[in-house]
């Protein structure tokens, strides 16, 4: 579980609820139908305008992976891979890594094994491999598009929502006790869609692409380890080129730690 994602949305609806109270006004407020019908259905309606059917299907993948932990292999535990590798392969030559390779359960570092056991040539594995991660960002940026485009339809149609109450309202106005209900009625709708908006559907979309450059980050350091294994560099030097991904905060603690793995 994602406990960032479950915290804020926990918050979230505290901070509202809260604050409504404080406010003075009353959560039985927010039970309107009208008002949830035009905001959820209206920007589902959109979404469906806006998207294919085979990307609409995609969502509740997408908020799965919004609310699942993000499984990556550590970069410490990566790069000690790699040096391991490294190692290996200077003392017995590509093809020892076989055995590692169908070992592997990650399907891109997998298959960039394969491409540099088979000895194809650096610049077409470094290609591939690229390519291959260009085209998951594309996929990425296009579903995160889904919560942004919804976060930009919310708030309208809550302003829509708080039209049509109006609209209402001032149908009645012979009623005077009718009308203070309308009015408020009329901005629960704004209130559903800001909030489902801003709070809701961006910080989804921006969850997503914070773990979609997580993802591309790592996969750029399999790139880089596995054509310095190609390349027969040393252990050292295929370390300090996937040491460049690592923060310049965190290289001092990861030297200290390799040394005591070292030294045990």
């Amino acid at each position: 579980m994602e406990k960032s994602s479950l915290i804020g949305i926990v918050l979230a609806l505290i901070s509202v609820g809260v604050g409504m109270v404080l406010k003075g006004a009353s959560l039985v407020a927010l039970l309107n139908p009208a008002a949830a019908l035009i905001i959820f259905g209206g920007t589902a309606s959109a979404l469906f305008i806006a998207f294919s059917l085979e990307d609409m299907k995609k969502i509740p993948k997408l908020l799965k992976i919004i609310f699942t932990e993000q499984k990556l292999m550590p970069k410490k535990e990566l790069i000690n891979t790699f040096i391991e590798w490294v190692s290996i392969t200077r003392r017995e030559g590509l093809l020892s890594l076989e055995k590692q390779a169908e070992e592997l359960a990650d399907p891109f570092m997998k298959s960039g094994m394969r491409l540099i056991i088979d000895g194809n040539d650096p610049d077409f594995v470094r290609d591939v491999l690229l390519e291959d991660i260009a085209e998951m960002e594309t996929r990425h940026k296009k579903y995160a598009g889904i919560f942004t485009q919804a976060g930009t339809y919310a708030p309208t149609l809550g302003v829509l929502g708080a039209v049509v109450g109006l609209i209402a309202a001032l149908g009645n106005l012979s009623e005077v006790e009718k009308l203070g209900h309308l009015i408020s009625a009329a901005f629960v709708a704004t209130m559903f869609g800001i909030f489902l908006g801003y709070v809701i559907f961006h910080p989804f979309a921006n969850k997503l692409k914070q773990k979609s450059k997580k993802e591309v980050e790592i996969k750029l350091m399999v790139v880089e380890g596995l054509l310095s294994i190609q390349s027969g560099v040393s252990a050292n030097s295929v370390k300090q080129k996937m040491m460049i991904f690592v923060a310049n905060s965190d290289r001092a603690a990861f030297d200290e730690e390799a040394k005591g793995d070292a030294a045990q």
